[in-house]
């Protein structure tokens, strides 16, 4: 997304360096735990994938829970990579969620990206080896905030060099957009193509569960609501765009959030709404904005979610023109949830769910329009390719946490 007022402080004002190397290459530690705070929350990252690995707020009763899936050892995100390759908690590049057949046209000529899904059908997340595999560099921080960059010299045989810096901040302060002083995470990924023509649209790739694993799964306890989102790219089976734009009362109304419902409420109905042989949610959810809301890349509340179980609830608002629900339906449980989750219920006499099951969270990716450069009709091309005399690319996204 464009937004030029972001440009002096966010782009000129950090360090030019950047590492674009995989993880056993680097001198650099990638898996070295970074801890930023507030008032009332508590985020943890490592510079591999640029990645929120835990995020601490409190729930109706006061006590702390992480809200985010990952693992608690950093290493294991390696691991993960090398076998279930969830992206838990990464920066996804550049170019976010798929492509079919991995190629783009940009200016007349044709690129063709790594293959990387679904037996080399089409590319995910980037390519083999995408940002969530890179180890970014830490260029600024404070207590409360956290910069990582990353150099990309064409990494993937995408066109061209790109410098993004990915930056965290946690407050709790009073703000017209927040006048409660609500904990609040807030994540800004600033793209500069810097030398030629090229698709950026990044997104994070955070996993969510607002009930902290004190139930199986998501689906009876937590509500969502999709405010802004009426309708939503048609896939084909292996959730590739099929050119289609559908309403939400399409599968009988499964995919219609926009008054909000329990995740599981409609499930049932979405028997293939998430490709050949699924049930549930993983779409792209368009976020049309009315006049109220001011220009088209305008922050607007895009989602609210919250967890019956532990009243904690969860207001995501972005500039993005888009939104990527998943609702985990590829879980197999044989993921653990982290020992520190686990203590948290053990301590609070609650039995739990001992694995990521499925539909054991909700991945939330505020991004734009699912494979829009191969769709030019869409007239989304002026916020995916980017060039050197344009404006920066910006997925700016705030998270807010209350109680209910």
């Amino acid at each position: 997304m464009h937004l030029k007022s972001y440009l002096s402080v966010a782009l000129y004002g950090l360090p030019a360096l950047a590492v674009d190397t995989a993880p056993s290459s680097s001198a650099v530690d990638p898996f070295k735990v970074y801890t930023i705070t507030a008032e009332n929350i508590t985020a943890k990252l490592i510079p591999y994938g640029a990645r929120l690995t835990s995020l601490l707020v409190p729930d109706r009763e006061g006590n702390e829970q992480d809200v985010v899936v990952g693992y608690d050892d950093p290493k294991d995100y390696l691991k993960d990579t090398q076998t279930d390759h969830t992206f838990f908690g990464a920066v996804v590049g550049r170019y976010a969620n798929r492509i079919k057949n991995g190629t783009f046209v940009v200016d007349g000529d044709r690129y063709e990206v790594p293959k990387s899904e679904n037996n080399g059908t089409d590319t995910l997340h980037g390519g083999d080896v995408g940002y969530d595999q890179r180890n970014w560099t830490v260029t600024a921080q404070s207590d409360s905030s956290i910069t990582f960059t990353l150099l990309d010299r064409g990494l993937e045989d995408f066109p061209g060099d790109v410098i993004t810096h990915a930056t965290y901040s946690v407050d709790s302060d009073a703000t017209p957009e927040n006048p409660q002083g609500l904990p609040q995470l807030t994540t800004k990924l600033v793209s500069l193509a810097l030398t030629e023509a090229t698709p950026i649209m990044m997104s994070n790739h955070i996993y969510w569960n607002l009930n902290a694993f004190k139930e199986a799964n998501v689906l009876n306890d937590t509500f969502l609501q999709l405010p802004l989102s009426r309708r939503l790219i048609g896939t084909d089976g292996i959730l590739i765009p099929n050119g289609t734009i559908l309403g939400v009362d399409s599968y009988k109304g499964a995919a219609d959030f926009a008054t909000g419902k329990l995740v599981g409420k409609d499930i049932d109905k979405a028997a293939g709404l998430c490709g050949t042989g699924c049930t549930g949610y993983d779409n792209c959810f368009i976020v049309d904005r009315d006049n109220s809301y001011g220009s088209g890349n305008s922050m607007v509340p895009i989602l609210r979610m919250n967890s019956s179980t532990t009243g904690i609830s969860l207001e995501v608002a972005t500039n993005q023109q888009a939104v990527q629900i998943y609702s985990c339906n590829g879980q197999k449980g044989n993921i653990p949830i982290k020992p520190s989750q686990a203590k948290r219920n053990k301590e609070e006499g609650i039995e739990g769910a001992k694995n990521v099951n499925k539909y054991g969270c909700i991945v939330i990716e505020p991004e734009g329009w699912i494979d829009g450069i191969n769709n030019p009709a869409w007239g989304q091309l002026s916020d995916q390719v980017y060039s050197p005399s344009g404006a920066p690319a910006v997925n700016w996204a705030t998270y807010k946490f209350g109680k209910v």
